[in-house]
């Protein structure tokens, strides 16, 4: 059951500072796309996400998009809107995408995070990678009777992660 445990709880991406990261050692988040990022479909980051990602960057914490999108080119052409490096069809929960990205960035495990807003790739991935996790909320399940499926089987596990913030 622990493997599917969020360390901490974020209502969005935007609750998450470059300080709180910091301040735990943190040097290297990884972000899924869809969902946590932005909405699915929105081609490129908008000013509010390209703000947040700078405030990481002033506190020394880099930004790496991991995403699991089969399209080659939904998470290149976000990440580089965004200005940062990016992994896609990354087969999370498996970890060796993850290892990939520390590698690439040159950090160690407990100097990296996963945000995201799914317990099945997300968190299970960062988990057996050995990361901190960090579990939002999806930004929209409109229009996708699937998402509400798989969002429903993770409630239980959301609800075990309890109420532990960054």
């Amino acid at each position: 059951m622990a493997w599917f445990r969020a360390g901490f709880l974020a209502d969005n991406i935007y609750q998450i500072t470059g300080e709180a990261l910091a301040a735990r050692g943190i040097r290297l988040l990884l972000a899924d796309l869809d969902n946590t990022l932005a909405p699915y479909g929105q081609a490129l980051p908008d000013q509010r996400l390209m703000d947040w990602r700078a405030q990481l960057a002033d506190c020394g914490v880099a930004l790496l998009v991991l995403s699991n999108n089969r399209q080659e080119q939904r998470p290149r052409i976000f990440a580089q809107g965004l200005g940062a490096p990016y992994i896609g069809h990354a087969g999370k929960p498996r970890p060796a995408a993850f290892h990939q990205a520390m590698a690439r960035m040159g950090v160690e495990p407990g100097q990296t995070a996963i945000v995201g807003d799914q317990v099945f790739t997300d968190v299970l991935g960062g988990n057996l990678a050995g990361v901190t996790t960090i579990l939002v909320r999806p930004i929209r399940l409109a229009g996708n009777p699937g998402r509400y499926l798989r969002y429903a089987l993770e409630l239980p596990f959301r609800l075990l992660s309890g109420r532990k913030r960054l």
